[in-house]
């Protein structure tokens, strides 16, 4: 029984060591924020602690990913565009502390049900996802969007294609 008591006590105090440390984090991303010019040596070094030591995959990943960025525009030679998206990342990582450290009211901690092909192709298309689709409405739809990306119309061609995809998808289904 005091064994048991231990673990959880033990895990308790892990827990608010890790609560405790991201808000140092988040306490030391908003002081760099908020400064009129930014300590980017300070953020760089701020972003490996947060790399090494978090166990939120999230922000991890923001902090892995702004590491290069930062060290760059740490150095003395770093131009005004590098500085900029050195703030860009440091913006992701300030989000993904947010993020963490707002409290969800109503909202359960388990992920959203992912989308089927057929339930992303409906999305895109702006169809509706609980019903049965005629060849005419997939086709109106198509052609509703179609006008927005298509690259003449100042979309991209990846997207066009996507959504050309998606209703071949939808009119094989049929």
């Amino acid at each position: 029984m005091a064994d048991a008591e231990t673990k959880s006590f033990t895990g308790g105090l892990y827990g608010v060591a890790m609560d405790r440390r991201i808000a140092e984090w988040k306490l030391g991303i908003e002081r760099i924020w908020s400064a009129a010019a930014p300590d980017y040596q300070e953020a760089a070094c701020l972003a490996d602690d947060i790399a090494r030591f978090s166990e939120q995959p999230m922000l991890r990943q923001a902090a892995t990913q702004a590491l290069p960025i930062l060290r760059s525009a740490a150095a003395g030679t770093a131009d005004r565009s590098i500085q900029d998206a050195a703030r860009r990342r440091l913006g992701i990582v300030r989000e993904a502390l947010h993020t963490l450290t707002t409290p969800q009211f109503g909202r359960r901690q388990s992920s959203m049900k992912s989308l089927t092909a057929e339930e992303r192709y409906r999305q895109m298309l702006g169809l509706p996802l609980d019903r049965r689709l005629s060849v005419p409405e997939i086709h109106r739809a198509w052609k509703h969007v179609a006008k927005r990306v298509h690259p003449d119309a100042g979309g991209s061609a990846r997207e066009f294609l996507e959504l050309s995809a998606a209703r071949d998808a939808l009119m094989k289904k049929r």
